[in-house]
């Protein structure tokens, strides 16, 4: 700690804990040690910060959020497993956020320019990328897989182990019990998709071909009379280098679960 930050006196922080310059702490928090705080941070009022942890620069950490707690898993004897947060993320009130297990590879990771509204949790070994939303009370088990750009709609809970493609968008009480699509709305107790997220593609400035080029894709993978590998070997033919669809191709090809349709 330096000059440069400023630490309200009712807070308490671990000698061993790092606090970037421009960095806020206000009333009453906690930071223990082995956390890093990055840069231009605000850790809010009762927020709680426990390590081995590390956040970037310019995040937000509102009241009674807390971050690094050890994982709620029952085989974890206390072993030194740790938590990674890039730049610009927002966690509101009551987030919840876990390190990882020897057995999940030992870190839980998210990136950059996250939004977690109030309650949202993310548990043990998840892998979240960036510009992700998690609106109130979303939920990840452990070792999820969550791709840039995805939304996780209020209430819902994602199983362990499956993954949210790029930019897809999970419905409100959603459960999501095997892979959802990338780019497609995927909604529902037990969830269904029902195709590519036009609206949500749109608000993001996708171009209109990317888009139509999707809506075709899902409708020979899903609407069409081919099997799905059939579906997938005509498009593999029909786009050969347009990312979007082989992002969804590639998708599927790679999933261990299923994917939802």
């Amino acid at each position: 700690m330096n000059g440069r930050v400023s630490v309200h006196p009712t807070s308490q922080i671990d000698p061993g804990a790092r606090l970037g310059d421009g960095t806020t702490v206000k009333a009453f928090s906690v930071i223990g040690a082995g956390v890093g705080v990055g840069e231009g941070c605000e850790i809010g009022p009762h927020a709680v910060l426990e390590g081995p942890a590390t956040l970037g620069a310019r995040c937000r950490v509102f009241p009674f959020a807390c971050i690094g707690m050890p994982p709620q898993d029952l085989k974890y004897r206390g072993e030194r497993t740790t938590l990674e947060i890039g730049d610009d993320n927002v966690f509101r009130e009551g987030v919840t956020i876990h390190r990882g297990t020897v057995g999940g590879g030992g870190t839980t990771r998210l990136g950059s320019g996250n939004l977690l509204m109030a309650q949202a949790h993310v548990a043990h070994d998840c892998q979240v990328g960036s510009g992700v939303i998690f609106a109130n009370a979303a939920t990840l088990a452990g070792h999820v897989t969550v791709e840039d750009g995805a939304t996780i709609g209020a209430f819902s809970g994602v199983h362990q182990f499956c993954r949210v493609g790029q930019h897809a968008y999970i419905g409100g009480y959603s459960v999501i019990t095997q892979d959802a699509l990338p780019y497609a709305l995927t909604v529902g107790n037990r969830a269904r998709s029902y195709g590519i997220n036009v609206i949500g593609l749109e608000r993001k400035k996708f171009p209109q071909d990317t888009i139509q080029a999707l809506k075709h894709a899902y409708r020979v993978l899903f609407r069409s009379k081919l099997t799905l590998q059939a579906g997938i070997e005509r498009l593999e033919k029909e786009f050969p280098g347009h990312p979007e669809v082989g992002r969804l191709v590639g998708f599927i090809r790679s999933s261990q679960r299923g994917v939802i349709r």
